[in-house]
């Protein structure tokens, strides 16, 4: 099992939430996750312990986002064709990606989880240009991978409609 099905899994994700969640009000306020969650643990500085409540509320707003949104009315959205190109990507054991996407996504993957320890060592160590380079690092690899889940999409579904 890949990250990407445990993550999944741990979420709960059926296919009600991921309708709901193809939303592009769902994507783009989840985009805002890392940096809250990134705030939050260097918060520790001034609210010390305090912070896991924000922790907290981050990891339910996490939870409950996917699910907060109806489904849209379209599926025009670049986000929401990025969700579902992402549906697609997540079954590739079962129904099988085209090499291309599969590499790039695999690169892409890989430079999010590297970014993300570098976030890590900057909030651990409380080195703002660690974080930031974390940050940026992680959330260019996720938006770039949704942009190739949107190219998936339209290989994989030539029915679905152009942006």
């Amino acid at each position: 099992m890949d990250i990407g099905r445990i993550s999944e899994k741990v979420m709960g994700m059926d296919d009600t939430t991921w309708e709901r969640h193809s939303n592009p009000i769902s994507g783009w306020t989840r985009v805002t996750i890392l940096p809250l969650l990134a705030f939050a643990i260097w918060s520790r500085v001034w609210l010390g312990w305090h912070a896991l409540w924000i922790v907290g509320l981050i990891l339910v707003w996490t939870w409950l986002n996917p699910r907060l949104f109806g489904p849209p009315a379209t599926n025009d959205a670049w986000m929401t064709q990025g969700i579902l190109g992402e549906r697609i990507w997540l079954a590739k054991t079962t129904h099988p990606i085209p090499d291309h996407h599969a590499r790039v996504s695999r690169w892409l993957n890989i430079a999010a989880g590297i970014s993300v320890l570098i976030l890590a060592k900057g909030l651990l160590s409380l080195d703002l240009g660690f974080t930031i380079a974390g940050l940026i690092g992680a959330m260019g690899a996720k938006l770039w991978f949704l942009d190739r889940m949107v190219w998936l999409r339209h290989d994989m579904e030539p029915t679905a409609s152009p942006e």
